[in-house]
């Protein structure tokens, strides 16, 4: 039956990897958490059962977008469907509770606050429930992103009404301590636990290191175009501003963020959805459950604030199998932004205590990002590592593997740049410690005297670029710091004294020109792509 649902329902002849051990496991009546990447296909391991049961699937998920999308789709798909949130007037929600009462529908996606409301829970008393499934169950845990305290509503709301209700749960990044929380506080009952793996095979990862962002952005997008793609930034004012100048250098872009009314929004998802505007300016409000396939590339303007974020993000890209880009930019002015916003969250009524915990935690979270961002090693080592699974030290496949290099010798340049900060007694951030060194005229630098300084111009013979590499390479090895006062000022560590105080050989990567993905260039993939429009706006469906 489930291969005929397979077939009939969503096309597919075969099952990917996981996606049928899932099912089989829940169909026996298991408790079971499956750990997906992005594009791996969840949702059809929850939807293919509730197809096979008898009763109610209710499907528990965080973002009015998620539901909208997936019910669009699983009624274009001759699977009624329906979710229950705050987007409907009070009228359409008692209509959608009575016609769900009367069996209606088979799947009802409702968000977690809803477990809270007496009208819907009245519902589930008298409706016939065959299946609670959680989407994004890592939101449960506070050591994942997107934490949700309503989905801590879950346990008490399952052990209540749950009766024999299958249930499961889903998600694409969750490190050991999420997963042992998804157990304990869904309280899930010896699960069955299937872990497809992490790696994106088809997922190209770079990090750059722009002089000027948006003129690198620019032309990247330009040399992406015609293809979809999402830019994400950290701030919704970022996203203003980028939107407005990249749709002033021509390109059709359009933009997402919390501030925006529902209406916009749903707007501007659809303009992106129909290739009516291929880039996406976004924070992280955008994303979650978006099904687009096509997004060829994902680069985030902004350093998201952990890896688990960034993975997420970046997953969005190539979800339909084919090669895709996920491009970092890395800033050190972003750091600043993140430590103000991680400092300042609204942790609701929690203890002071319990605050100063989550704050740790999302500060460790923010140095393994940063240390992906400046790492050497292959990226997507880097990233499957953290999540704790076993990969090969090198891809063959990133940014870090695919250019060439050779080993220089730093130990000198590294001892002057640390005699240059504390020249300056650890009172300045990298542009003005860099330009002290390179022996730059800038006002700045006459302002402060430095010009003055024994160590102006010492590294003159070095680039600008060259000196932001040794730099990068002093941080990530943890020489030199960075620490937020009302700027970002570098700051020697303790072991960046001892080795000012004895120095010794220190070795450096630097890279020679690297290789490029190859550009698409398809007459005939562009002729298919052509045609998929005109048969999307005759079905009024997307691409």
């Amino acid at each position: 039956m489930k291969y005929e649902i397979l077939k009939k329902q969503f096309g597919y002849d075969t099952f990917r990897p996981g996606q049928e051990e899932i099912i089989d496991a829940i169909m026996q009546g298991r408790d079971t958490i499956a750990i997906m990447p992005t594009g791996a296909g969840k949702s059809i391991c929850y939807q293919i059962p509730a197809l096979m049961l008898e009763g109610i699937t209710l499907v528990i998920s965080p973002l009015i977008s998620l539901m909208k999308d997936q019910v669009r789709s699983l009624n274009q798909n001759g699977i009624r469907a329906a979710y229950l949130n705050s987007t409907l007037t009070p009228g359409q929600y008692r209509k959608a509770l009575m016609l769900a009462a009367q069996g209606e529908y088979r799947i009802i996606y409702v968000a977690p606050e809803r477990l809270e409301s007496e009208s819907f829970l009245r519902f589930v008393q008298q409706a016939r429930i065959a299946m609670v499934a959680v989407d994004e169950a890592h939101c449960v845990s506070q050591w994942g992103q997107n934490f949700r305290p309503s989905y801590l509503k879950i346990r008490e709301f399952m052990q209540k009404y749950s009766g024999q209700w299958r249930f499961c749960a889903f998600t694409a990044t969750a490190t050991k301590q999420v997963e042992e929380d998804m157990i304990g506080l869904l309280g899930m009952r010896s699960p069955y636990i299937v872990k497809t793996g992490y790696d994106r095979k088809n997922l190209f990862f770079s990090v750059e290191y722009p002089a000027n962002s948006f003129l690198r952005l620019l032309e990247l997008v330009r040399q992406r175009s015609g293809q979809s793609g999402i830019i994400y930034c950290i701030r919704r004012k970022d996203v203003e501003e980028l939107c407005e100048k990249l749709c002033a250098a021509g390109i059709r872009a359009t933009r997402y963020h919390a501030g925006l009314s529902d209406e916009e929004r749903n707007a501007n998802q659809e303009d992106f959805i129909f290739d009516r505007c291929p880039v996406m300016v976004a924070t992280n409000a955008f994303g979650m459950g978006i099904d687009k396939p096509d997004v060829r590339y994902v680069i985030h303007y902004s350093m998201p604030s952990s890896l688990e974020n960034y993975y997420q993000e970046a997953g969005r890209a190539g979800r339909d199998g084919q090669s895709a880009e996920c491009i970092l930019f890395y800033k050190a002015a972003d750091e600043r932004v993140l430590q103000f916003l991680l400092e300042n969250q609204d942790f609701g009524d929690i203890g002071e205590t319990q605050r100063k915990e989550r704050i740790a935690k999302d500060w460790r979270r923010l140095e393994a990002m940063k240390g992906y961002a400046l790492t050497q090693a292959c990226l997507r080592h880097t990233i499957l590592t953290y999540f704790g699974e076993d990969s090969p030290e090198q891809c063959g496949a990133c940014s870090n593997c695919m250019h060439e290099y050779e080993l220089i010798e730093i130990s000198e340049s590294v001892h002057t740049i640390l005699g240059a900060i504390k020249s300056v007694r650890q009172k300045f951030g990298a542009t003005i410690v860099l330009s002290l060194l390179k022996g730059s005229r800038s006002a700045r630098i006459g302002q402060y005297g430095l010009d003055q300084s024994a160590f102006y111009g010492s590294l003159s013979g070095l680039t600008m670029r060259q000196l932001q590499d040794i730099l990068r390479f002093m941080i990530q090895d943890g020489l030199v710091e960075t620490t937020a006062d009302t700027y970002l000022v570098l700051r020697i560590t303790p072991k960046g004294s001892r080795f000012f105080a004895h120095p010794s050989s220190l070795t450096m990567r630097q890279y020679k020109k690297g290789k490029e993905p190859d550009a698409q260039d398809d007459e005939v993939f562009e002729q298919l792509r052509a045609v998929r429009l005109r048969l999307s706006r005759k079905y009024r469906v997307p691409p």
